[in-house]
């Protein structure tokens, strides 16, 4: 079956404004941005040297920057990063805060610029082709290049990577306000736990301060409590954790051996709680990924490895072996025997998807051939351009071996071929729904060819906001499914709302497999005919239409796509998952094949459809539910 995807038309006004929701343009892959800093301060080296001597994070200097020729002054600039900063270096990384004076400056939707000075990568690639191929799996940061001066002096290439911030939250997880954490120790132990979720420190949640950075207004309590479960409670860990981006996230550092990570000393990863109760985890800093960095594992490597142990390093070591430090994120998972089966099936689907292929050794060499020339102009870095160039695939010995990216790859795709697990999997195949007509309330079928399993699990759900059911699926001759036995599984869903979403996931005593592969991330959609959708909206507003007061408002557009006319009585529109009942509509029905305009400017008594709320110009999603939620 055609994996379907969702269709969702939306128009922003960008021909009318100078800004635009779109972070896509800023990190595009294909083009080098140009970063330009400019401080009065002739001494600005020496201030931000003392700032982060001093540890000051929160201070900043302020600036005037030019991206790609857009001037925007009153910006706030200091360093970022622990290992990465030296006030010996030139090349530092910087953290620019965009809104540091001016409260809503930004610049196409982005007011947090990340730029790190890819310090241990002599290939420039690790940082941004590890996020591209992480995006394909799990909410990750959009990342690329930009070439950085100040006061129109070069200071060199560096990867510019999306900032983990409201704006990331927001387009992920369609929220902000919920517990937010940054893991990483505000002092990092070489020989301790850092920010690794166990329980040591006891029951009192501020002895846990110092090993995780609060980002949010709240949530001390709550993340103890998913402390507390994963270490004494992981049969219940579902309710609290999002298991499968958990695992999902561990298959990523195993495959890529990304062990500056929660892996080796449980830090750079951060953790946000959804509206459904449950906390993710988020990636970040990966400029030490294939292997650059290789001092600790955590488990029998607790002092290092070396390159040929990371080609065949054993991605259970935290189940098979010791965990010399508790990784209990890792090792209270893997106890539970059906989720080292979809680890591996996930981890499975990495290496399919992108090293068996050769397709990362394809992007490497493309990402490598764009920015030549610029690494060439680099004077700062901090290999040479032959270390570029061999970096890819050989080893560059500097302070320590780098390993050639497809010399380690290509070995650890070899190696994890016959590990177990990657072999024995299901087979699933003919998916099909039935009936292929659907409407608000049906039921439907959803079949399945499924050999060489012992059990079938059929997760579904009706929107993006929800949690995924999962139930059993059936090959007794009762489901839908033809004759008792004949490998086709079925089962019935019942009472539908606009959409089903769904993926398979089958095991065996050995095995397991996810339909699509690239579940729960992707997953098959159906939708219902004859329904009303959000068909276009417009948060700025200018010079486009005027309401009934002759005022330019945001607006968003209905489309009922069925050839009947739709009552909207009981319906509702809201910019708020967590308060989907946010505005009902009046007594009025749209007609067949026909828009309608309801204006989004807080102005309720107002004549004509005039919502209780605004759009952000900074970007923000948009619901239309009904009387059930749906």
């Amino acid at each position: 079956m055609k994996k379907l995807t969702l269709v969702f038309f939306c128009v922003f006004c960008v021909g009318f404004s100078n800004m635009s929701f779109s972070q896509t343009n800023f990190y595009d892959v294909n083009s080098v941005r140009e970063i330009k800093i400019y401080f009065d301060q002739s001494n600005w080296d020496y201030l931000l040297d003392s700032m982060y001597v001093e540890g000051s994070e929160g201070r900043l200097i302020a600036a005037t920057i030019t991206i790609d020729g857009t001037q925007l002054d009153s910006v706030g600039v200091r360093y970022k990063g622990y290992s990465s900063v030296s006030v010996n270096r030139i090349k530092n990384p910087f953290n620019i805060k965009l809104d540091y004076v001016k409260g809503s400056q930004n610049y196409n939707g982005i007011d947090k610029i990340k730029l790190s000075n890819v310090i241990q990568d002599p290939s420039f690639v690790r940082e941004v082709l590890s996020y591209e191929i992480a995006r394909k799996y799990m909410p990750a940061s959009e990342s690329n290049y930009a070439n950085v001066y100040i006061n129109d002096t070069l200071i060199g290439l560096y990867s510019n990577v999306e900032s983990v911030s409201n704006e990331f939250l927001q387009k992920h997880y369609n929220s902000t306000e919920n517990p937010f954490f940054k893991c990483n120790p505000a002092n990092l132990d070489l020989f301790g736990e850092n920010s690794n979720l166990s329980n040591t420190l006891g029951t009192d949640s501020t002895l846990y301060y110092p090993l995780y950075d609060l980002k949010s207004d709240y949530g001390w309590p709550q993340l103890y409590d998913l402390i507390d479960t994963l270490n004494d409670f992981s049969g219940n860990i579902e309710q609290l954790l999002n298991v499968d981006r958990t695992l999902w996230m561990h298959a990523f550092n195993y495959s890529l051996i990304n062990f500056d990570s929660y892996v080796g000393y449980a830090q750079n990863y951060y953790l946000y709680k959804d509206n459904n109760g449950r906390f993710n985890p988020i990636l970040w800093d990966l400029n030490q990924s294939f292997a650059s960095y290789r001092l600790a594992d955590a488990s029998i490597h607790f002092s290092g490895f070396n390159i040929p142990e990371a080609k065949a390093m054993d991605p259970l070591l935290h189940y098979n072996n010791v965990s010399v430090y508790p990784r209990p994120l890792m090792r209270n998972i893997f106890n539970n025997d059906r989720y080292r089966k979809m680890y591996i099936a996930h981890m499975r689907t990495i290496m399919d998807e992108n090293f068996a292929n050769q397709d990362y050794a394809v992007r490497a060499q493309f990402m490598q051939t764009l920015i030549d020339t610029d690494v060439q102009n680099d004077t700062n870095k901090f290999y040479t351009y032959s270390d570029f160039t061999d970096n890819l695939n050989s080893t560059v010995t500097d302070l320590v071996d780098y390993p050639g990216i497809t010399d380690l790859m290509d070995a650890r795709t070899i190696y994890l071929s016959t590990y177990p697990g990657f072999q024995g999997a299901p087979d699933i195949t003919s998916i099909s729904s039935n009936p292929s007509s659907l409407s608000i309330g049906d039921s439907v079928w959803i079949t399945a060819k499924i050999t060489d399993e012992d059990s079938v699990i059929l997760a579904y759900r009706f929107s993006n906001t929800e949690l995924f059911n999962k139930v059993d699926m059936f090959d007794d001759g009762l489901h839908n499914d033809g004759v008792a036995g004949d490998s086709i599984y079925g089962y019935l869903i019942n009472s539908i709302g606009h959409t089903v979403q769904y993926y398979i996931y089958s095991d065996n005593d050995s095995s397991g497999r996810f339909s699509p592969e690239r579940a729960a991330y992707e997953y098959y959609e159906l939708f219902v005919d004859g329904d009303v959708v959000l068909n276009e909206l417009c948060a700025i507003n200018n010079s486009v239409w005027t309401d009934n007061q002759g005022e330019y408002e945001d607006w968003i557009e209905l489309y009922n796509n069925s050839s009947s006319t739709v009552s909207l009585n009981g319906y509702y529109l809201s910019d708020d998952n967590s308060n989907l009942t946010k505005w009902m509509f009046p007594d009025t029905s749209i007609a067949p094949n026909s828009y309608m305009i309801i204006w989004a400017d807080n102005d309720t008594l107002d004549a004509g459809l005039h919502a209780g709320f605004k759009l952000s110009a900074a970007g923000e999603a948009i619901f239309l539910s009904d009387s059930l939620g749906n």
